[in-house]
């Protein structure tokens, strides 16, 4: 018998500096049987960093044909594509000819050497790819609950998140851009 997925419920206060972008999100989220916390978390932070209106979770790790996340036109037009990982050549060439964005969100420890192999292979892909920072990742998946009331505040390449078990704050870098 197939394992059946963990089910999140986030209730998220975002306030996205950047882009002066505010909103009270509640999120359910699938958890994969063979997806681990961080990824999961990173998924969700994700969500909060691109976060607007047709911005959906796809079936992510039980679908190969498509990304973790996107947003899809009224045309059915896929507008963003959000993997979560370190995706091979060919998949981030499938993702930037379907969709007019591609982003990356890379957070283990092998992130800079999956980018540096990347980088002598790609050839000028329209792909943004971002790093979290390893441990601060692995930090805010130890706050994970099944259900959890979070606030996240997004200023320059820092998140600021608070929940009801403590805080952290989720740092990344953009590794390259086309």
């Amino acid at each position: 018998m197939a394992l059946k997925p963990t089910i999140h419920k986030f209730s998220i206060s975002l306030s996205d500096l950047e882009r002066d972008y505010y909103d009270s999100l509640n999120l359910t989220v699938a958890q994969h049987p063979s997806e681990s916390a961080e990824r999961m978390m990173v998924r969700m932070l994700a969500f909060c960093l691109n976060a607007q209106e047709r911005l959906v979770f796809t079936k992510g790790l039980s679908e190969t044909e498509e990304p973790d996340l996107w947003v899809k036109s009224l045309d059915d037009q896929i507008e963003l594509w959000i993997d979560v990982g370190e995706p091979g050549l060919d998949r981030l060439k499938k993702a930037s000819r379907q969709s007019q964005q591609t982003k990356v969100y890379s957070f283990n420890s092998k992130s800079p050497t999956w980018w540096q192999q990347l980088q002598l292979k790609r050839s000028k892909l329209p792909v943004t790819v971002y790093a979290f920072d390893w441990h601060s990742i692995q930090q805010f998946a130890g706050l994970l609950e099944r259900t959890m009331v979070l606030s996240v505040t997004i200023t320059g390449e820092s998140a600021y998140i608070a929940t009801e078990r403590g805080e952290c704050e989720v740092s990344w870098q953009q590794l390259g851009q086309e």
